[in-house]
């Protein structure tokens, strides 16, 4: 294991709920450290959705004081004696979970992201009982499985955010064939969607972006989208029923008087309607009859970020597509900005903070 100095552990942090965008430099005690742990000295982190539902009490009550952030890059301080493909001095990702298992058929079938033990990255805890803390903060440990090597042609401004809500479209658009030939909808042109239209663009598919009025219309065009459609639009669905493959949904709150009928309507014989927005506990999804899916055999469906072999291959496909998402930068200070900014849906379309507490050379 490394010598080098001890890191510091110390993050934005959640104290009082009712000021959940106030966040105050708390010290933290992190993972006990293992023989297959890695410990990462933080330089970048993405600002994601969850984060927003999280300390807003939108998914319940949280941990206080809770450190969010689950997209995080940085660089190699110690590893374990039992590691094998990490080193000191790597410049490495951490996501959205932090542990799991390691020893059930989802572990052993390489889709740990659905381990049923599985361990968040922040608001959680270890079977030791330690609280796990994200990656508005200084560092992190983690076992070797959740920690993944960044490819030299990325910058890790731009790798930050894949780490959540890359894979998190990735892998639905992987396991549900998008590829040459295939027609993909992208319904939300946030964070999420915008990486949707990216990854299924640089995948071979045809892409159509769904979005509520005008003003990302160019923006979608840039990112590599085929097709814009306008959802306030009367009857926007008619002209596309019964044309797509995959139907990737974004979206984390649907507005008073949306029909998944009509969304359904659109998809080919055995075409897939997967959600990957995850709105606060009291918004499910709109209600659905039987008929809806009878028609065209529809399947719906849902996909929970993704497992390493899925972060490996996105990553790798970034570097080779050269797919730069598109982000704002800011100092890790302003964490509560962004936050803000996230809420009022201003970002365009991903914010990432710079770490400042104890800068990485």
């Amino acid at each position: 294991m490394s010598s080098q100095k001890e890191l510091e552990f110390k993050g934005y942090a959640m104290t009082d709920p009712s000021a959940w965008s106030s966040l105050t430099v708390t010290s933290f005690q992190p993972k006990n450290f293992g023989p297959e742990d890695v410990e990462v000295a933080i330089t970048h982190c993405g600002v994601c959705g969850s984060d927003l539902h999280t300390l807003s009490g939108g998914w319940g009550k949280s941990h206080i004081p809770l450190i969010v952030g689950h997209e995080i890059v940085g660089k190699v301080t110690r590893v374990g004696e039992k590691v094998k493909d990490i080193k000191v001095g790597d410049r490495v990702g951490v996501g959205a979970q932090i542990g799991s298992c390691l020893k059930c058929r989802a572990c052993k079938d390489n889709y740990e992201n659905y381990c049923p033990r599985m361990i968040h990255t922040y608001n959680h805890e270890y079977p030791d009982g330690v609280k796990t803390q994200g990656g508005y903060s200084t560092g992190i440990r983690a076992h070797e499985r959740f920690v993944f090597p960044i490819p030299d042609k990325l910058e890790s401004r731009y790798a930050a955010s894949m780490l959540c809500a890359g894979v998190t479209v990735y892998s639905p658009l992987k396991a549900n064939g998008c590829g040459p030939g295939k027609k993909v909808g992208v319904i939300g042109i946030g964070g999420l969607g915008h990486y949707a239209v990216l990854f299924a663009k640089a995948m071979g598919a045809e892409v159509w972006a769904f979005t509520r009025g005008t003003s990302k219309a160019e923006d979608v065009k840039k990112m590599g989208a085929d097709h814009v459609v306008d959802t306030t639009v009367d009857g926007y669905w008619q002209e596309l029923q019964m044309t797509f493959d995959i139907i990737i949904s974004t979206v984390d709150h649907f507005p008073p008087g949306v029909s998944l009928r009509n969304i359904l309507s659109m998809l080919y014989v055995h075409g897939k309607y997967i959600t990957v927005g995850l709105p606060d506990v009291d918004e499910p999804l709109p209600a659905i009859h039987p008929f809806d899916v009878a028609n065209n055999g529809c399947l719906i469906g849902g996909s929970h970020i993704g497992s390493k072999a899925d972060m490996m291959e996105m990553l790798k496909l970034a570097a080779e597509k050269d797919i730069k998402p598109w982000i704002q930068e800011l100092p890790m200070k302003e964490a509560g900005k962004a936050l803000e900014g996230l809420k009022a849906g201003k970002v365009r379309y991903r914010y990432v903070l710079k770490q400042d507490i104890a800068p990485v050379e």
